[in-house]
């Protein structure tokens, strides 16, 4: 449903906000070392995510890349629409452009089902939300 170079956008701004929440900023050789992905990938990744205030950048010595507060309790929601587009979550299962209601794919109903309780959770859990589990040890952004 999502593409890796959304999970990595995903990890990486959790990444930063357990960083920001400690007052601290991160680079891209930081972070791809952190989450396990190519600094190219995270380079051109966090490029958009700046581009649409997802995430904020500094340059210079004491730079790096950082979230505020306010950006710290954004749905992750904000991050696939700003990876993925706005029809993440209206896609085909098989990825048929037709599908619908009146002229379903052989998996429409099941799949539909399950795309809208994953679009619920995106729309439900903030970056802080995700940045806490890290922190507490309850959850893991790398293998």
């Amino acid at each position: 449903m999502i593409s890796h170079t959304c999970k990595i956008a995903i990890k990486s701004v959790v990444y930063l906000s357990c960083k920001s929440s400690q007052g601290e900023k991160a680079g891209i050789k930081e972070i791809a070392e952190h989450i396990n992905a190519s600094e190219h990938t995270i380079g051109k990744t966090l490029q958009s995510l700046v581009k649409q205030k997802i995430i904020n950048s500094l340059k210079g010595p004491t730079g790096g890349f950082y979230l505020t507060n306010q950006q710290q309790n954004l749905p992750l929601f904000n991050i696939v629409e700003t990876i993925e587009g706005k029809g993440t979550f209206k896609e085909c299962g098989l990825g048929l452009h037709k599908c619908s209601e009146s002229r379903p794919c052989p998996i429409h109903n099941e799949y539909k089902v399950a795309r809208e309780l994953i679009e619920k959770i995106f729309k439900e859990k903030k970056v802080k939300d995700l940045c806490d589990t890290v922190n507490n040890g309850l959850a893991f952004l790398i293998d």
